[in-house]
């Protein structure tokens, strides 16, 4: 009898201990659960106000101006690590993050000035938009190029914004065939094709990127604009295949360019205004541009063009000349390049023209497409009673 009473009680101890194990193992999982679920909370929550500081800017404050060079085939992630040791973002690592969440990575090389007080999305799209080909002067003057704008507009752009170069001295240079000749063969696949070109007016026009250009005492004239060709050089250098595929030269390609540049202002209207014009240069049409014909007699856009100016003989004129003008009729930006050599011809379309009237469900603005001429005037006189 005491012995099994002994084992009864042997048996119960253990349990007793078993379940009080059991209890406290339950404890010390739940223990560590709740430990773990706030660490996870804190650091998400830390992580997430580190990234949310990180979009915004480093120094709201501040008016330093820090140049960057972003080398050519620069990844995101390798922009992001150059744009932190410069400090001028917090954290490269959520710059390179929130760049491709948002689809903004089609950075372009060159030297930049960038401020600390600018957002993540104030320096992608700024270096989407492309920089300076040479080191800046951060403080001296600065040239603008503004795309679409022609040879004698840049020089009175240098006139105005630079207090080192006149005006005549830049069309002087732009007729300096030693120095011309010089740049082809420094860029050949660039200007080669220009070099070739019959009856240019100057043979460098559509080769000065549109972009911002520094200059100081010590800059020549000759360098300022060896750094817009320089530029030119840089951007188009991811094409120069594409567009030999399409059979195309880079002076043919430019010069569709300054046309679609001064046409369309949406991407999706740039690229079927140039399958247009690559239509009717395919079946032997005039490119009827009344962008080139301004070219051609030297009138600005807002003055009209009378009925000698669109017959004048020039081969500027598309009005009356077939095939590719001698060269561009200004120097266009990197999306009218890239419109040409992206061209959607396989609609057909011969005819396009932007409307200036709101009515029949179409906005003014909206570029209207045909295949069709008669459709076309049709179109035009209610769409576009003053023939713009």
């Amino acid at each position: 009898m005491n012995n099994n009473s002994n084992d009864s009680n042997q048996s119960r101890r253990r349990r007793t201990d078993n379940s009080h194990a059991n209890k406290n193992s339950h404890q010390i999982i739940k223990w560590v659960i709740s430990i773990l679920a706030v660490v996870i909370i804190i650091t998400t929550f830390m992580g997430y106000r580190y990234y949310s500081s990180s979009l915004k800017p480093l120094n709201p404050q501040s008016n330093k101006q820090i140049e960057v060079n972003i080398p050519i085939g620069s990844t995101a992630r390798e922009v992001g690590s150059i744009l932190e040791k410069k400090q001028v973002v917090k954290s490269g690592a959520v710059f390179n993050y929130y760049t491709k969440k948002q689809k903004l990575n089609n950075f372009q090389a060159g030297y930049y000035v960038l401020k600390p007080s600018m957002t993540l999305k104030q320096i992608a799209t700024k270096l989407e938009k492309g920089g300076a080909a040479e080191p800046i002067a951060l403080n001296g003057p600065r040239i603008l190029i503004k795309e679409g704008e022609n040879i004698d507009q840049i020089a009175d752009s240098i006139a105005k914004d630079s207090k080192y170069f006149t005006k005549k001295d830049f069309l002087k240079l732009m007729k300096d065939e030693s120095f011309i000749k010089q740049l082809a063969k420094k860029y050949p696949k660039l200007l080669g094709s220009a070099m070739d070109a019959q009856g240019v007016r100057y043979r460098l026009e559509g080769y000065l990127f549109p972009a911002s250009y520094s200059v100081s005492k010590d800059t020549s004239l000759k360098d300022v604009v060896t750094q817009m060709v320089a530029k030119e050089d840089a951007v188009l250098q991811p094409y120069y295949g594409k567009i030999k595929e399409k059979g195309l030269t880079v002076q043919q390609t430019l010069s569709i360019a300054s046309l679609v540049e001064m046409e369309g202002s949406k991407a999706s209207d740039r690229t079927k205004i140039a399958g247009v014009f690559l239509n009717r240069i395919k079946q032997g049409e005039t490119l009827g541009s009344d962008v080139s014909t301004r070219y051609a007699v030297k009138k600005s856009a807002t003055e009209n063009l009378t009925a000698s100016d669109l017959a004048n003989p020039s081969p500027y004129n598309t009005r009356v000349s077939t095939g590719y003008m001698p060269g561009p009729v200004d120097n266009p930006g990197e999306n009218s390049i890239l419109s040409v050599i992206n061209a959607d011809t396989k609609d057909g379309y011969l005819y396009f023209f932007a409307v200036t009237k709101k009515t029949g469900g179409h906005k003014v603005g909206d570029v209207l497409f045909y295949k069709d001429f008669d459709k076309f005037n049709n179109d035009v006189a209610k769409y576009n009673p003053e023939g713009k």
